[in-house]
């Protein structure tokens, strides 16, 4: 695809991305390559032929792929462009497509309960009661070192997006599991070690596994958790700025999505319950 291209790599994996962001990107890039019938050429790509590229891609997919792949884009020229490899962006003046607003999928209290209860291995209660009990994301859970967990102090240092750290606080119920799993370890790992020698996927998998033995019908991934996580902490009256931190979002816009889950559930605490409604 050209040195372009595996130089903005680079800097992504010097910046900390994920392994999954750099494939994506790495994907993204290959789908514009193909499209222009070669390598990528920066000096030689205009407007015309980027907003060609992007209207191909509305043929067939959803609006969250096309606007990360145009996102995509737009990251690259703009790393271009500071490194003086081309005078100006080709993608000015490109627009994201506009996304439907989405209410985060989550549990309900007893629901998430139930999945987290229904884990009777050491391991697995450990890895559902992290996910619920800190909100942590699902490739921080699995790059998790042991180290980085203080059971004393009752706290875990989390390294999120762009290898960002912040302290989330660990729950009795998620200390006493993650301590039980700990403690019935044959070999403890070293330092550098991961607490969960698992990919993504793998617990991606078990989630799921578990909350269809719940009898939770709905989809249930990782990140539902994570989202039931925040909806609860809001419920119970946690500040915005509180979950903000907790979540490690770096915009409190992001947050904010939590609100809407809460309005929607009154609004039908209302309709069901109201003699007028």
């Amino acid at each position: 695809m050209g040195d372009a291209v595996q130089e903005f790599l680079e800097h992504l994996q010097q910046k900390g991305s994920s392994i999954h962001t750099i494939s994506n990107y790495r994907r993204d890039l290959g789908q514009l390559a193909s499209f222009l019938g070669g390598a990528l050429r920066p000096r030689r790509i205009g407007t015309d032929s980027v907003r060609r590229f992007v209207a191909s891609l509305y043929k067939g997919r959803q609006a969250s792929s096309i606007s990360r792949k145009v996102s995509t884009l737009k990251s690259f020229f703009r790393f271009l462009v500071r490194r003086g490899r081309i005078d100006r962006s080709p993608m000015e003046g490109v627009s994201l497509p506009r996304l439907p607003k989405k209410i985060p999928r989550f549990l309900g209290v007893d629901e998430a309960f139930q999945l987290v209860e229904g884990a009777k291995p050491l391991r697995d209660r450990a890895i559902l009661e992290l996910l619920y009990g800190c909100g942590l994301r699902v490739a921080e859970l699995a790059g998790l070192k042991e180290e980085e967990v203080d059971l004393e102090e009752r706290w875990i240092r989390v390294r999120g997006k762009g290898r960002k750290e912040r302290l989330v606080p660990i729950g009795s119920r998620a200390r006493e599991a993650l301590k039980a799993y700990l403690s019935s370890r044959e070999e403890r790992g070293g330092r550098g070690m991961r607490i969960f020698p698992l990919t993504v996927r793998t617990i991606q998998r078990l989630v799921r596994g578990y909350a269809l033995k719940a009898g939770i019908a709905k989809r249930t991934t990782p990140h539902t958790l994570r989202h039931s996580f925040a909806t609860h902490l809001l419920e119970s009256g946690a500040d915005l700025r509180g979950i903000q931190e907790l979540l490690g979002h770096s915009s409190l816009s992001t947050t904010q999505r939590y609100t809407h889950v809460s309005v929607q559930q009154l609004m039908e605490v209302y309709d069901k319950s109201h003699p007028k409604a």
